[in-house]
């Protein structure tokens, strides 16, 4: 081996050992990461449902007109109160002219059989004194005179309620639209001189008014498959209102529907709850709203915050990290009892006074608050 060969051989080696010496060196000068850490603390867990509905009144009647015509007046605005028996609207009869011209002819077909059936009414009765003919005969001729006048009767009838929308005429109640309740008006969906169809066997008809009872409100909302079986009918409950900054409102749950309604592929049950409302309080009808119920809760239980833990991705089973007495941590295995989203129950894993890892540099917090500082001096 020549010299230029032991000269190469012993610098590279000297190269290497310079960066074997700087990577320790790095290595060690590393500054160690230190965390934050919290300890295990004793509270009270509520888990809850929230179910997200509307309020409603309990009682609401929507008004429809007997007979069909045109809205003739309109009494009242929406937001009025009144009282039950109170006119709301009045319905002007517009006749159909074929239905017209079929009851004058019903009218004048009617007086003739009452012609006729006179007359020989009139000739029976003087054979029946006479003794020419029998009582049965008679009785016969009398019951055809009485059906007769009875048809002719109805048929003037008919004229008069297609013509006039009444009997006779004048203020009936098939022509005026009165409250069958006491309440507010939520809603007039109709116009002076609209046209109006009565409600029957095979429509609906128009709706010329809403009224709802606002002393009496209910909350109608959904809730999921997984909570609704730890519901019970009775059990109180809060709702919340959100157009009213948030506030809350007892309630007494009522109804729980016993098939649910698929809905986004999970099936939503519907709940219902009379709700407790201030008479000073001023609640509109169709106000979205929130319900919380209860579900479980526990007492001085052990606890941390839910943000603490961490899953495994081979088992998905939940861990924290705790401080050693040499800075270090190390991982453990926890069992997790109930949460209400922010903190969770702690079964086994975890004692009083264990110092858990925060998921947070802390040295990145000294530096924004010592940041912070210089610049407030």
């Amino acid at each position: 081996m020549n010299k230029t060969v032991k000269i190469g051989l012993v610098l590279l080696a000297v190269i290497a050992l310079i960066f074997v010496l700087k990577y320790f060196m790095d290595a060690n000068s590393k500054t160690i990461e230190d965390f934050k850490v919290e300890e295990p603390f004793r509270t009270t867990i509520n888990t809850k449902a929230i179910a997200t509905g509307k309020l409603n009144p309990e009682e609401e009647i929507a008004l429809k007109p007997q007979i069909s015509g045109i809205v003739d007046q309109i009494v009242v605005e929406e937001g009025d109160v009144v009282k039950k028996g109170d006119l709301i609207a009045k319905i002007r009869v517009v006749p159909n002219e074929q239905s017209l011209a079929n009851a004058k002819s019903r009218i004048a077909t009617n007086k003739l059989s009452v012609e006729n059936t006179t007359i020989q009414y009139k000739r029976d009765k003087t054979l029946f004194d006479k003794g020419v003919i029998s009582i049965q005969n008679f009785e016969n001729t009398t019951l055809s005179y009485n059906q007769a006048k009875e048809a002719l009767r109805q048929a003037q009838n008919d004229y008069q309620i297609i013509k006039r929308g009444s009997i006779s005429g004048g203020n009936a109640a098939n022509t005026n639209i009165i409250a069958q309740i006491a309440g507010t008006i939520l809603e007039i969906p109709v116009r002076e001189g609209d046209q109006v169809i009565q409600s029957n066997n095979f429509n609906a008809g128009t709706t010329i008014a809403t009224i709802a009872d606002m002393s009496h409100m209910i909350f109608e909302g959904k809730v999921d498959e997984a909570e609704v079986g730890k519901l019970k009918e009775g059990k109180q409950i809060k709702v919340i209102l959100g157009a009213i900054n948030d506030k809350e409102f007892p309630a007494k749950l009522t109804f729980v529907a016993p098939k649910g309604v698929e809905e986004n592929g999970a099936v939503q049950f519907t709940i219902k709850a009379n709700v407790d409302i201030d008479s000073t309080e001023n609640i509109r009808a169709g106000y979205s709203a929130n319900a919380e119920i209860d579900i479980s809760g526990k007492e001085n239980v052990l606890a941390i915050r839910e943000a603490l833990l961490q899953y495994k991705r081979s088992s998905d089973k939940p861990y924290v990290e705790l401080q050693q007495g040499n800075g270090k941590f190390k991982r453990e295995n926890v069992k997790i009892g109930i949460s209400d989203g922010i903190n969770v129950e702690i079964l086994k894993g975890i004692k009083e006074g264990d110092k858990i890892k925060v998921w947070n540099k802390a040295s990145d917090d000294n530096k924004d608050d010592a940041s912070k500082k210089r610049k407030k001096h």
